[in-house]
């Protein structure tokens, strides 16, 4: 499965901004720019949480934004902006990322002590 979505106005929802999102099971792909391009990539097992944020008018014209927090060093706050089908994207990433980062046996943990204790011990 594959999601391919254009950034939209939030007036109206019309997609004539110049930037294209591409979500695979792989990665998350962005493309921004008409004269000069920037196209950026973040790996899907990198995408530690998700966050669906949707305004008043994003509700209104059935648009949100899709929030990822990634490892990843150009991207760390990746945000899918004014796209359709906004809820099925997240719920898309955070099912994908788990499975990849299993795939790769790749595991996220924080320290959950927090106060250092364990380093004077």
């Amino acid at each position: 499965m594959e999601f391919v979505e254009r950034k939209r106005t939030v007036f109206l929802g019309l997609p004539i901004c110049f930037t294209k999102y591409c979500i695979s099971e792989e990665k998350i792909n962005v493309k921004t720019g008409l004269l000069n391009t920037t196209e950026d990539d973040a790996y899907m097992y990198k995408v530690q949480d998700v966050r669906l944020k949707r305004s008043l008018f994003e509700r209104l014209v059935g648009i949100g934004t899709v929030v990822c927090y990634t490892g990843d060093i150009t991207h760390p706050e990746l945000k899918i902006e004014h796209v359709k089908n906004a809820e099925a994207i997240k719920d898309f990433i955070m099912k994908t990322s788990e499975e990849a980062r299993l795939k790769r046996r790749t595991i996220h943990t924080m320290d959950i002590d927090g106060d250092g204790d364990h380093l004077h011990a």
